[in-house]
């Protein structure tokens, strides 16, 4: 670690933390320190601390008051995370109709959020200081895990409206002082694309943090320029936001020379699991817990895909509860070779709006559409949008060598996974752009393949 890195990290960091009233060093101290402990151990904790924070919000918050009341729950005999059974899941739709319900009694000062809405469901909602020094601490916890610390260069591709609507004066000089350089992933054209190689080039950064699809993109570019990137020092590219997929991650290692290090989490859901060196997805398990669900709100087995659902122990201003993320996802049942003993999230599978449901009601990811698609000569981008069981849209950008064809065959393989009946709909667009927040999906469907009850389960 170099010197001025170590006064980032040791000195100028904290003292921003200190200033903000966040217990941000603290909490990643004894992070550093509880990853190393036996599952049994932090089953135990884990366990306490669950029944410490249903506590809590059920004196203090009133949607939750109300709630223990009317099922007659009480968290004093809650022991471990089955317990959390007997409540109900939470959904956007619960928060927006219980916003102010959902406040603490109490509640220090709370910031006002809110997504994107890619599933044209926008949320707000808010957040506390305990949970921003939660998030802020476990992410730091993971970046370290790479060799690379608060002070290292960074370079940040994002397109969050929050982050760029951020940069005030305040917020330049201190992104300067730690080195952390923004790009935004708005507009991946062709100059931009050129601009940001040449920043790369020149800021020869320590870490890169992004999307998947925008660092992808970036490094296909530089490939396709025959520019060498794989020399500057980059140690470790951090991704999330978006599914990884093999391709990306092969592109963006072997371009950089590095490895990707994935990280999944939201903006509502908290910062949730991060890849290890040696190759597990470990969640930040302290703070978070995860459940993976069937359709009918039972637990998945481990190995088994299903919605996964967040309760969040460091929300207790405003509480994520059984929160359902929309995402899919496999938790493992085997202990990770860095011998850290917290839990690890086998595969991220994607949104449920990246499954796609055939007419029979067979429902597969969208990969199984995006392998014929992304592998066509000419196919310069392209957007697959299941409007309903009996309708799909397909639109390409594309470039001389996309022929008759290749629509022929995309109508043809489409049809044998959706069934013949579906119509394939291929229509050709001058450019597909990414959403609000900088984000790039390959496919939407509107088709639910995962619904489930909004009833509370039995204990």
């Amino acid at each position: 670690m170099s010197f001025y890195t170590a006064t980032c990290s040791r000195v100028l960091f904290p003292l921003h933390e200190w200033l903000k009233g966040h217990d941000s060093v603290a909490r990643r101290e004894r992070l550093e320190e509880s990853q190393w402990w036996s599952a049994d151990q932090l089953a135990d904790y884990r366990g306490q601390r669950l029944r410490d924070f249903l506590i809590d919000i059920g004196r203090r918050v009133p949607y939750y008051r109300e709630l223990f009341r009317g099922i007659a729950f009480d968290p004093r005999s809650v022991r471990s995370m089955a317990d959390l059974r007997a409540l109900p899941l939470l959904d956007k739709t619960d928060i927006r109709a219980n916003l102010g319900r959902l406040k603490a009694d109490g509640h220090g000062p709370l910031t006002r959020y809110n997504t994107g809405g890619s599933s044209g469901q926008p949320l707000i909602f808010y957040m506390g200081k305990a949970r921003k020094s939660h998030d802020v601490a476990a992410k730091w916890r993971a970046t370290r895990w790479w060799d690379v610390d608060i002070g290292d260069r960074e370079l940040v591709v994002w397109g969050s409206p929050i982050e760029l609507g951020a940069q005030d004066r305040l917020r330049r000089l201190r992104d300067g002082v730690l080195r952390s350089h923004l790009l935004p992933a708005f507009e991946m054209s062709p100059a931009n694309l050129d601009r940001f190689v040449d920043t790369i080039r020149g800021r020869r950064p320590a870490m890169l943090f992004g999307y998947p699809s925008s660092l992808s993109l970036i490094a296909a570019h530089a490939r396709q320029q025959n520019l060498t990137m794989n020399t500057l020092g980059i140690k470790v590219a951090f991704v999330t936001s978006e599914k990884l997929y093999d391709e990306q991650r092969a592109v963006i290692s072997e371009v950089f020379g590095c490895p990707v290090a994935n990280g999944y989490g939201a903006r509502d859901a908290g910062f949730i699991a991060h890849q290890c060196p040696a190759g597990s997805l470990h969640i930040s398990a302290e703070d978070v817990l995860v459940e993976t669900l069937h359709a009918d709100g039972t637990p998945t087995a481990p190995g088994e895909a299903g919605e996964i659902v967040v309760t969040h122990l460091a929300t207790a201003d405003f509480p994520f509860v059984r929160y359902r993320t929309g995402d899919v996802g496999i938790l493992g049942d085997r202990s990770c070779a860095c011998g850290r003993g917290l839990p690890v999230l086998q595969e991220v599978q994607g949104r449920t709006t990246d499954f796609v449901v055939a007419r029979d009601g067979t429902v597969m990811h969208g990969l199984a559409l995006i392998y014929t698609v992304r592998d066509l000569p000419g196919v310069d981008r392209f957007r697959i949008e299941q409007v309903s069981i009996d309708e799909t849209i397909v639109k390409l950008v594309t470039g001389p060598d996309f022929d008759r064809a290749a629509e022929q065959r995309i109508v043809r393989d489409f049809k044998a996974r959706l069934g013949e009946a579906v119509s394939i709909r291929v229509e050709h667009v001058g450019d597909i752009a990414s959403e609000a927040s900088g984000k790039y999906r390959y496919v939407v469907s509107h088709v639910k393949p995962f619904a489930q009850p909004r009833e509370a389960t039995d204990a």
